[in-house]
């Protein structure tokens, strides 16, 4: 059984005991989370798809912790100014295990 989930502006796919990264949410570690935001959800070949999300569906996930990724550098140059500007950007992240999926 897996299901398609949307957060943060991104879909995933998941399945029962997956750990995945998806963009900050606002949850302690240790807590339990449900998402409601479910886009199809496969149970042994019969597939439900949502217009936009499926009604009644429900992902139950643990918040195993918050995590940034990998430093990522952002240059800017502007040519025939002799203008350069560097930074630099570390996306935040939490990562969660999928307990349970319901349709």
């Amino acid at each position: 059984m897996f299901a398609i989930i949307e957060t943060g502006g991104k879909q995933y796919r998941v399945e029962e005991g997956l750990e995945l990264n998806v963009d900050l949410l606002k949850a302690d570690a240790g807590n339990a989370l449900s998402i409601d935001s479910v886009l199809l959800v496969d149970k042994d070949g019969d597939t439900k798809i949502g217009a936009p999300y499926v009604e009644g569906a429900k992902v139950e996930c643990e918040v195993l912790g918050h995590l940034r990724g990998e430093k990522i550098v952002v240059f800017h140059k502007l040519s025939k100014k002799d203008a350069r500007k560097t930074q630099g950007h570390r996306q935040d992240y939490t990562k969660i295990k999928v307990k349970s999926i319901t349709a």
